[in-house]
């Protein structure tokens, strides 16, 4: 009764915003219908989806025919399979960070989530966290970093290109997440992050990262904080570690992730023939029937693929210490 109690409270308090009206979807907050505004996935099959910025009146053209905003979309509940005039269906997913990695425009390369959760779970990030990120790009580890880090913590990323700055602010105001994050359009390694002493984690995603450390110390709180610093080639981490370890920090690691996936299959293994088994007493008139010499069984084993992913990048990990 309680819990249902504070779900049906917490529901009320998102839908309902200071003057009355209804809040649309949120990367950090779940509604269930989809609204005039939202940005909602639709997705025609696991390696085809598309996000769509929903809008009364407007229509999105799919392989399967058109799908009508005003009467296919708006109003319907997230998940729903929703037909196309050609007869065809899709379904309309709630956004995610994880779905707008493998939707979002390109400006830069992207992390993707395999990276992502390693550097979420080992910069110990949690709800309430202060996080400072450079640079921003594509805003990949950002959202998820923001999903992360809600309903009360705060992002602020840097980004050293204009217009993507711009972009990903608009992205973010879009997402309706940009109270959590200030962006700021300079660079870290000269200008540092814009704030000293709050950060509960700092992660660097940079040509340079190792002079912007002592920025990234600066920003970190006095009990001390981890940072992350992702960089494709090993001459940048040996760089990166002394630079991390001159300004004091410990625990200074770095590590590679690679994703493989196992395939589950059916294989059929013969049983070995042994010859005739002496102690069984068959009589002439038995029903027992011999084993057969080409008999089998089946068993589920895995295969490993042929091709594995190749290197995205290393991620080094440090901690500076409580002052």
């Amino acid at each position: 009764m309680k819990e249902t109690l504070f779900f049906s409270l917490k529901y009320a308090v998102f839908k309902q915003s200071n003057n009355g009206t209804v809040l649309t979807m949120s990367f950090v907050e779940y509604s269930d219908c989809i609204q005039d505004g939202d940005v909602a996935i639709v997705y025609l099959g696991h390696e085809s989806m598309t996000p769509v910025k929903v809008k009364r009146g407007a229509q999105t053209q799919t392989r399967y025919g058109v799908i009508r905003h005003s009467t296919d979309l708006i109003g319907q509940r997230y998940g729903s399979k929703v037909t196309c005039s050609k007869g065809g269906w899709v379904y309309v997913l709630h956004p995610t960070p994880e779905l707008w990695t493998v939707n979002l425009p390109h400006r830069t390369q992207i992390l993707y989530t395999t990276d992502i959760a390693t550097i979420t779970m080992m910069l110990e990030l949690k709800p309430g966290s202060v996080v400072c990120e450079s640079g921003t790009g594509s805003g990949s580890l950002s959202h998820a970093i923001l999903r992360t880090i809600a309903p009360t913590g705060h992002l602020h990323t840097v980004e050293f290109h204009q217009q993507r700055s711009e972009k990903v602010l608009e992205e973010f105001k879009e997402h309706r997440v940009d109270h959590m994050v200030t962006v700021r359009n300079q660079d870290a390694c000269k200008d540092g992050f814009g704030v000293t002493g709050v950060a509960d984690a700092v992660f660097l995603d940079i040509p340079s990262p190792w002079e912007a450390v002592r920025h990234a110390k600066a920003a970190l709180k006095k009990h001390g904080g981890r940072v992350c610093s992702f960089s494709p080639c090993i001459e940048q981490v040996q760089k990166t570690c002394e630079a991390f370890s001159d300004q004091g920090f410990e625990d200074i690691n770095s590590l590679e992730v690679l994703l493989r996936v196992h395939d589950v299959r059916t294989v059929y293994l013969p049983l070995p023939d042994f010859g005739p088994d002496p102690s069984a007493q068959i009589q002439p008139d038995s029903t027992i029937t011999p084993p057969q010499n080409h008999a089998s069984i089946a068993v589920k084993t895995t295969i490993p693929p042929r091709d594995v992913q190749g290197h995205t990048g290393y991620l080094t990990f440090a901690t500076k210490p409580r002052t």
